[in-house]
């Protein structure tokens, strides 16, 4: 039974935050060490990232307001507002990037209306609220009050992987299903001003954004390329636990995000991808720089040079995932489902491509995917 990714869409909130003008502010922030301003500029310059999205409108250094809350811009001063204060935006906000995305999957997927919709699976790490996102697509988008729906809550940046998984099982399990996996981030909410590395790190790479994919395993006939979901495995590194770690303070949510995670990933990498591609006996022999596409979290870019050099990659093989990066940022869980949608919008040249799909998050857990882009 082949299992499809029927459409891939995304969305971004209005707000562009330009990196060198965002390091500049978090640069000049009183009460920065010395260090912690040396950090700054470190941190950003070397990010790869050029431009990022937010839901606070605030964060804009055009923005008014009489009462700012995240961000005073007439002094250019980031302010603490609690960690209420915070997820309040996300249930307004996160509700409509929810929404957005999973509008234009849905639009997008061809022969698959709201009644055909069985399943809805809704990831992210950033805010809870319930009834939550997924009751909230459900009511928007006037699908079945029957829908099964499932919500994947604060596993991080590998979180799409075990979404998809569930939505290749529930078709496996049920051919007539259709799947709808939403994945949206405020990483943004969470911002605040730090000398302490692992904050001022988690500041230069995270964003906002949302992702939304339909599936499912009912007969398709293809007008244009799509996915077919093949395999999934998770491994654990055996080190690393302390590393990278997501938890929740009075003021926010606070990343752990320490500076040997990509000396870990080199390390565990190609342990982590034995088990995937064993699954397919015609990858056994086969140099990872001979599988056309791959499909990398850019958890930032160190990350993505260790992977690049790790497994011999050839440059062009990481341009999704570096320009992902460089124009999105960091956006945890919806990350991975725009470096596939940029893979599954280049021209299809006529024959199946494969692509190897790689996502990092705490733990250290490594979640990995094997996909075929498939033409009409």
């Amino acid at each position: 039974m082949t299992v499809i990714m029927r459409s891939l869409e995304t969305a971004v909130p209005e707000t562009v935050m330009v990196q060198s003008d965002v390091r500049d502010v978090f640069a000049a922030q009183p009460g920065l060490s010395r260090l912690g301003v040396r950090l700054v500029g470190a941190a950003f310059d070397s990010s790869g990232i050029e431009t990022r999205y937010t839901a606070v409108k605030e964060m804009s250094l055009d923005a008014q307001s009489e009462n700012p809350v995240f961000f005073d811009s007439a002094e250019r001063r980031i302010l603490s507002p609690s960690t209420k204060v915070r997820n309040e935006v996300y249930a307004d906000e996160g509700t409509k990037l929810f929404i957005e995305a999973a509008s234009k999957a849905l639009a997008a997927a061809e022969g698959i209306e709201p009644a055909d919709i069985t399943h809805v699976i809704t990831v992210s790490c950033t805010g809870f609220f319930n009834p939550g996102p997924d009751y909230k697509v459900v009511r928007a988008l006037g699908l079945s009050p029957a829908t099964q729906r499932y919500h994947l809550g604060f596993m991080g940046c590998y979180a799409a992987f075990p979404a998809l998984r569930a939505a290749k099982s529930f078709c496996e399990a049920e051919p007539d299903a259709v799947v709808l996996v939403v994945a949206a981030e405020l990483c943004s909410l969470h911002v605040r001003s730090s000398s302490n590395p692992d904050t001022i790190v988690g500041s230069s790479l995270f964003a906002d954004g949302a992702a939304a994919a339909v599936i499912s395993a009912r007969e398709y006939t293809a007008t244009a390329p799509a996915l077919s979901l093949d395999f999934f495995e998770t491994v654990l590194t055996p080190v690393g636990e302390e590393s990278m770690a997501w938890n929740i303070g009075d003021e926010g949510f606070e990343m752990v995000l320490g500076t040997y995670v990509p000396h870990i990933i080199d390390e565990h990498i190609v342990g982590a991808l034995e088990p995937l591609l064993a699954r397919d006996e015609t990858l056994t022999d086969v140099q990872y720089k001979d599988i056309e596409h791959w499909a990398i979290h850019p958890g930032g870019r160190s990350i993505l040079d260790k992977v690049e050099a790790k497994l011999d990659l050839k440059e062009d093989q990481l341009v999704p995932a570096r320009e992902t990066l460089r124009d999105y940022g960091n956006m945890s869980s919806a990350t991975v489902m725009f470096v596939l949608k940029h893979i599954l919008d280049q021209p299809f040249e006529g024959t199946d491509e494969r692509i190897c799909s790689m996502a990092f998050g705490p733990g250290l857990t490594v979640e990995t995917a094997l996909f075929t882009k498939v033409g009409p």
